[in-house]
């Protein structure tokens, strides 16, 4: 039995295939962070999270202007999740794309509100690391 239906997963692939330009700009900013970010999960067979933290439980919704006559469902959808332990937060798309490094910082910032105080860290990187010298196996130690 799979765990996520084969409509949801395509759904969720073609969201990713066709992400907003807001989603794609906090992506490339966010993606390199640790715990992990994941775009487009699937939650409960229902919702599609359009950016999503599982270890912080942290669900980030990008809203269009599509969403202002969905005000009841988008209710709906957030109550649902924040009863299944998500902190849902929402950014709308002009926002985001008007300063996108303000969102990520706020996304970290609130990532690490629900991981209790722990900052999210970016992969580290091979900068500025020494490489152990080798040693010859016939020269002593």
């Amino acid at each position: 039995m799979r765990r996520v239906s084969r409509r949801m997963t395509s759904r969720a692939r073609a969201l990713r295939r066709e992400a907003t330009p807001a989603e794609r700009a906090i992506w490339r900013l966010i993606s390199r962070y640790r715990p992990a970010f994941t775009r487009q999960l699937t939650i409960d067979e229902r919702y599609i999270i359009d950016l999503a933290n599982r270890t912080a439980k942290l669900a980030v919704e990008f809203d269009g202007s599509q969403h202002l006559d969905q005000a009841d469902y988008d209710a709906d959808r957030t109550t649902h999740l924040e009863a299944q332990g998500w902190r849902v937060i929402r950014l709308w798309n002009t926002e985001v794309l008007a300063n996108p490094q303000g969102a990520a910082e706020h996304i970290l910032r609130v990532t690490a509100e629900c991981l209790g105080g722990t900052h999210p860290q970016p992969l580290p990187s091979r900068e500025g690391r020494r490489r152990a010298p080798r040693t010859r196996p016939d020269s002593p130690p």
